[in-house]
C-alpha cells in the first residue's frame, strides 16, 4: 500500500499544465528590456492584488507579507499608472488554499527572475523572497489545512489554485 499524497503533491500535479502555461506566457519577456519588463509588472499588476486579497481571509495568508505594494511601487517607479485589476474572487477556505499556493509559490520563480532585471530598475516584487523556512512552513500549513478533509474540500482547494492560474494567463494575455 502506498503512501497517502500530500495536498502540496496532489496541488502541483493537478496544475502543472497550466502552470507551466503561465510560466511560458511570462516568460516571453524579456525581462532586461525596460518596456518588456513594464509590461510584465503591468500584467502582474491586474492579477496579484485580486489574488491577495482573495486568500487574505485565511489567518495564516495575514502572517504573509503582501507583494502588491512592492509590486505598485515598482510600476510607479517606471512611471506606469496603475492597471484595472482583474476580477476574482473565491468562495470558501479550501479554495483560499489553493490561491495561496500559486500566490506564494510564484515568489520563488520571481526571485530566479529577479537576476534577469538590470541593476537600474525598480525590482521590489520580484526581489521579495521568503525569509529562510518560511516555503516549507506554507507547505506544511497547506497540508495541515487539508489533512482529514473530505475529497470534495480537496477539490475545492485545488480549484482555487487552477482559477489562480487562469487568472495570471488572462493576465499575460492582456
Amino acid at each position: 500500500m502506498s503512501a497517502p499524497s500530500s495536498a502540496i503533491a496532489d496541488l502541483r500535479r493537478a496544475t502543472a499544465a497550466l502552470h507551466d502555461a503561465v510560466d511560458a506566457a511570462f516568460g516571453a519577456h524579456d525581462l532586461a528590456d525596460r518596456d518588456a519588463y513594464r509590461r510584465f509588472l503591468v500584467a502582474h499588476a491586474r492579477a496579484l492584488p485580486a489574488a491577495e486579497a482573495a486568500m487574505r481571509p485565511l489567518p495564516f495568508a495575514r502572517t504573509l507579507a503582501a507583494r502588491t505594494p512592492l509590486l505598485h511601487a515598482d510600476i510607479a517607479a517606471l512611471g506606469e499608472p496603475l492597471p484595472p485589476p482583474l476580477s476574482f474572487a473565491v468562495e470558501d477556505d479550501a479554495a483560499r488554499w489553493g490561491v495561496l499556493y500559486v500566490v506564494e509559490g510564484s515568489r520563488l520563480g520571481g526571485a530566479m527572475l529577479a537576476g534577469h532585471v538590470p541593476a537600474d530598475r525598480p525590482r521590489a516584487y520580484l526581489a521579495a523572497v521568503h525569509p529562510p523556512g518560511q516555503w516549507r512552513a506554507i507547505r506544511a500549513a497547506i497540508d495541515a489545512a487539508a489533512a482529514g478533509r473530505d475529497a470534495g474540500w480537496h477539490a475545492r482547494m485545488i480549484d482555487g489554485a487552477l482559477r489562480t492560474f487562469a487568472l495570471y494567463r488572462e493576465a499575460a494575455g492582456a
